[in-house]
């Protein structure tokens, strides 16, 4: 069983930046894929970015490459997304989550556990 929190959400100014994280329990939370899915209103929830257990491997969704960046800390049992040059349209509440496959993979079906969800909102 793991357990996600996620924390560093906010209110931010296009342009702007925040950094999420999201701390897990759990002995096994080395051996765990990590990922960031969000669901923006009246929209399906969407891959955000993900990061292989060892943390050599991540993937982005093309609305975030290049400016969002995932990584994660072993000691801290902790996963981090880092936001910069943020846009009105990424305004959605923001999940962490873990799958045991241990991969970067995308595909939401594979994360079994899930945090409460914290909410961006990007002002214009």
């Amino acid at each position: 069983q793991v357990q996600l929190v996620e924390s560093g959400g906010g209110l931010v100014q296009a342009g702007g930046s925040l950094r999420l994280s999201c701390a897990a329990s759990g002995r096994t939370f080395i051996t765990y894929g990590m990922g960031w899915i969000r669901q923006a209103p009246g929209k399906e929830r969407e891959f955000v970015a993900a990061i292989s257990a060892g943390g050599g491997n991540s993937n982005y969704a093309d609305s975030v490459k290049d400016r969002f960046t995932i990584f994660r800390d072993g000691v801290k049992n902790t996963v981090y997304l880092q936001m910069n040059s943020l846009r009105p349209e990424d305004t959605a509440v923001y999940y962490c989550a873990a799958r045991a496959s241990g991969t970067a993979a995308t595909s939401l079906a594979q994360f079994i556990y899930w945090g409460q969800g914290i909410q961006v909102t990007v002002s214009s």
